[in-house]
């Protein structure tokens, strides 16, 4: 199996080789993420020796394989040549939305030693054949040495791997004495290529818009051969004509081509999601039916409008805003009137409250909202059982009508989005930006009191034209924008705006034919060249959030050369003071912290008990001690903990010495001490009574010889009866007994 690595993406090749004869099938797995792999191989068999070259296009990345074999004594080598990095990361660039660049930061300044002798001059074609073929190998045809190295084998046989000899081989020719290899042809020694200072190549024509109708994103695309900064893409806002009235929204056409793929194993119909708590560039769609919505892409198609009341559109998964004028982040905005660049003077406002007090059980006309009314807004006073309903001039109601209550939701009614809201424990609105294609009429459905309705908007003046003469309207090209750039090529525009053809007065453009809308003017200004001046980047986070950190930034000499094209300067040509890049952050001190010292050890020495440490409020370094007022309280560490060294001995008999003997002579007792205690000495009831020791036990002393003056002095005990039963029995060979029984024993 090999694995290459190609930074990020991987590919492993297997090989499966069957010689019987000369056989070899080849099986290539790649996963290369969403990149197609199309494969071309060749093969030639001479004997025993293969050799296949494969050319892989992942569009837009391009992998060369070349497998070389040589089955004498089957030895197999691959090599693999990957091409186009430029072009890998123009691509990482854009899948990053532009902030790829991080990845193209300048390298620190180093000096490099690249090899400056050609490789072929450095191994000659008889070591080039002893590595492919073994030490005994050298050169045997001298020819086309530029474009097949031919090589004697083990078995003395002339061969080749189809492989050229490398740069730099000396060769000949008919026509050239001494030569040497370049690019598979023999040339004059010496011919090498000249450098070619690299850069930037000239900017594509734009492409195609991203969309037919509604506006769109065009692109041009520029490309490097060296490493180059800035951007390889500029981007702008399309103007085209306005979609024809009932036309698929464009969201909702990006999630019904999902239809007829399956999700988790079934298939849905799926709309666009309009509620909140997603990115508003990602494709999230509703499975109609079902009570849950999924993001089908993390991007929409470029152009996509980001909000449908919003004229900002999608570029690569941003939001981007674009102007009232459908220019890319241009500044022009709406007035009041919702005319672009007006002056609010097109509409008046119109505002009220309805609170009639009306009789409960039905709808209740709340106010009129006539045709091209602009910035809409129905509100109740008090939250209440009632609800806001909204209706045509006839009895079409298009928000809960026919007794029955809509969810909040955004409604497409008369050629704007209605915003219908029903927030929880709050009251409940309807909003539109407008304009309205129809007249509208406001109703409440009364269940209760009318606790009252709020309602706002602008409407259209109207103006009368002279005599009996309708008023017309067209469209009108406005003056030229300012310059969007001071020096290096900057745009000015000049948008479309509808006028009155009586008085030329600029109105909303709903009144002009949208089919008629000419395209939007633009045309470059203020070309030359800008000065060198300081880029500056953002700061850094500072290292540290008190007692001094560092933070940095990135500091730049460019010279502006395009209008999203910039060249890297040395800090020379930037005449003013170069602004630091490191400075020093948060120097305050830092609070008073916990400092624990190390724990004790656990005491008792076995079974349950605790240890326990020292633990003082100190300075951020360390060096002073507060008083523990002076730290948080919450968060101070514990003094005493738990601990165990294991289980402790159960407690035992403890014996002590015996006592005397109770006799001087003969048979006695003699006594001892026996206590249960535990492992510390103390007394404990908890020692086995069955393994209890004696206390007592009999004991013998001797007795001495004491010699008899007469006969009076052997007497028996006084107190001693049983004198006649230790004769009886025979017991006066004891001494015990023979001194008690003296007499007795004697008279025997």
């Amino acid at each position: 199996m090999l694995e290459a690595d190609f930074s990020p993406f991987t590919l492993s090749i297997g090989l499966e080789a069957d010689f019987s004869p000369f056989t070899l099938s080849i099986r290539l797995e790649a996963d290369f993420s969403s990149f197609t792999l199309s494969i071309r191989s060749e093969a030639d068999f001479s004997p025993f020796t293969l050799s296949i070259r494969s050319e892989a296009d992942f569009s837009p990345f391009t992998l060369s394989i070349r497998l070389e074999a040589d089955f004498s004594p089957f030895s197999l080598s691959i090599r693999l040549e990957a091409d186009k990095c430029s072009s890998l990361f123009s691509h990482i660039n854009d899948s990053f939305s532009g902030r790829g660049t991080c990845l193209d930061n300048e390298p620190l300044k180093r000096d490099f030693l690249y090899p400056t002798v050609a490789p072929g001059q450095v191994y000659d074609a008889d070591e080039q054949c002893r590595f492919q073929y073994g030490a005994s190998s050298r050169q045997c045809k001298y020819g086309e040495v530029c474009r097949e190295l031919w090589c004697l084998s083990k078995s003395n046989r002339c061969v080749t791997n189809s492989i050229p000899a490398a740069e730099g081989t000396l060769c000949q020719t008919g026509s050239i004495e001494k030569g040497w290899c370049y690019q598979g042809e023999c040339v004059l020694f010496g011919k090498w290529p000249q450098s070619v200072d690299g850069g930037w190549g000239p900017w594509s024509s734009w492409g195609e818009c991203s969309r037919t109708c509604g506006g769109g994103v065009s692109s041009s695309m520029r490309h490097c051969d060296t490493h180059c900064a800035l951007t390889n893409r500029k981007l702008e806002h399309c103007e085209n004509f306005a979609c024809p009235s009932g036309s698929r929204d464009f969201r909702e056409k990006q999630c019904a081509d999902f239809d007829s793929m399956p999700f988790r194993g079934k298939y849905y119909n799926w709309k666009p999601y309009t509620g909140g708590g997603v990115k508003p560039c990602a494709l999230n769609c509703l499975a109609e039916g079902y009570n849950f919505y999924t993001e089908r892409s993390p991007a929409v198609i470029d152009g996509t409008r980001c909000q449908a009341d919003s004229l900002d559109i999608c570029i690569n998964g941003e939001c981007k805003h674009v102007g009232c004028d459908n220019i890319l982040s241009s500044d022009a905005k709406e007035d009041r009137c919702r005319v672009c660049g007006g002056d609010g003077s097109t509409c008046e406002a119109t505002e009220g409250l309805f609170n009639d007090s009306l009789p409960r059980g039905g709808y209740m006309e709340a106010v009129q909202i006539p045709r091209g009314s602009v910035h809409i807004e129905i509100k109740e006073i008090a939250m209440s059982k009632n609800y806001i309903a909204l209706k045509s001039e006839g009895d079409d109601y298009y928000i809960n009508g026919a007794w029955t209550i809509d969810w909040p939701r955004k409604f497409d009614i008369a050629g704007t989005a209605f915003h219908y809201k029903r927030p929880l424990d709050e009251p409940e609105s309807i909003e539109a930006l407008g304009a309205t294609t129809e007249n509208l009429v406001v109703m409440v459905l009364l269940q209760e009191q009318n606790t009252g309705i709020r309602y706002k908007f602008n409407v259209p003046i109207q103006r009368t034209g002279s005599g009996d003469n309708e008023v017309g309207f067209s469209w009108h090209h406005l003056a030229w924008s300012d310059c969007s750039a001071t020096c290096a090529g900057g745009s000015q525009k000049q948008g479309v705006v509808c006028k009155r053809l009586d008085d030329n007065s600029v109105v909303q453009n709903s009144y002009c034919e949208p089919e008629s809308k000419p395209p939007g003017n633009q045309r470059s200004c203020n070309t030359e060249l800008c000065p060198p001046e300081w880029f500056i980047g953002d700061w850094s986070d500072c290292g540290k959030t008190c007692d001094g950190g560092i933070r940095t930034r990135t500091v730049l000499c460019i010279r502006k050369m395009g209008p999203a094209e910039e060249e890297t300067l040395e800090d020379s040509h930037c005449l003013t003071h170069r602004p630091i890049e490191r400075e020093e952050c948060n120097n305050q001190s830092c609070p008073p912290q916990w400092v624990t010292l190390d724990w004790s050890e656990c005491t008792p020495k076995c079974g349950p008990g605790f240890k326990h440490r020292i633990v003082l409020c100190k300075s951020s370094n360390l060096t002073k001690t507060f008083p523990p007022a002076h730290c948080p309280a919450h968060n101070k560490p514990p003094i005493r903990t738990r601990c165990s060294l294991g289980r402790c001995p159960p407690p035992r008999w403890i014996l002590g010495e015996w006592g005397q003997c109770s006799a001087q002579c003969g048979l006695g007792q003699q006594m001892r001490t026996v206590q249960c205690l535990s492992y510390t000495g103390q007394p404990s009831g908890d020692c086995p009574e069955a393994l209890r020791p004696p206390n007592m036990q009999q004991c013998e002393s001797k007795c001495g010889a004491t010699p008899i003056a007469n006969g009076d002095e052997c007497k028996d005990v006084n107190k001693v009866a049983y004198c006649p039963l230790v004769l009886k029995f025979k017991f006066c060979g004891r001494a015990y007994f023979r001194q008690m029984c003296c007499k007795t024993c004697q008279e025997r």
